[in-house]
């Protein structure tokens, strides 16, 4: 599990479970298919999924992907500006890469200072093809 579950409050039950079930999936999952898995955790009603979904993006440790609308447990223990953050998607095998870079999350805030917007969340979702399936 990801080092950052320990430095956020106590999770509920039902966080624990979302959590859970988004650190040992193999790439990224809708709510519905979160909903799927937990079925026999007594989830029966998808808000269940979204409330829990809605706190752990709010603690960081969950991201959304906007183009895929799903979810990644968020696997990058230097992530600590939460609301900038890029990520590469494979279009093959769906491998989920979270990046952290410095310099482009200071862009992203200059590109909107000098536009006099207040950026609030910026994702950047880079699609294409991971090395291990190019190699295949």
């Amino acid at each position: 599990m990801s080092d950052n579950l320990h430095t956020h409050k106590t999770l509920t039950k039902n966080q624990s479970l979302v959590m859970n079930t988004l650190v040992n999936a193999e790439g990224p999952l809708s709510a519905y298919t979160i909903l799927d898995q937990l079925r026999g955790n007594g989830f029966r009603a998808p808000l269940q999924v979204y409330r829990a979904l809605e706190k752990l993006l709010e603690s960081g440790l969950v991201h959304r992907l906007e183009s895929l609308n799903a979810f990644v447990a968020c696997r990058d223990d230097e992530c600590t500006d939460h609301g900038q953050t890029a990520f590469m998607i494979c279009q093959t095998c769906n491998n989920v890469s979270e990046i952290t870079d410095t310099t482009l999350t200071q862009r992203l805030k200059n590109m909107a200072n000098d536009a006099q917007f207040t950026l609030v969340k910026a994702t950047v979702e880079l699609r294409g093809i991971c090395e291990t399936c190019k190699a295949t």
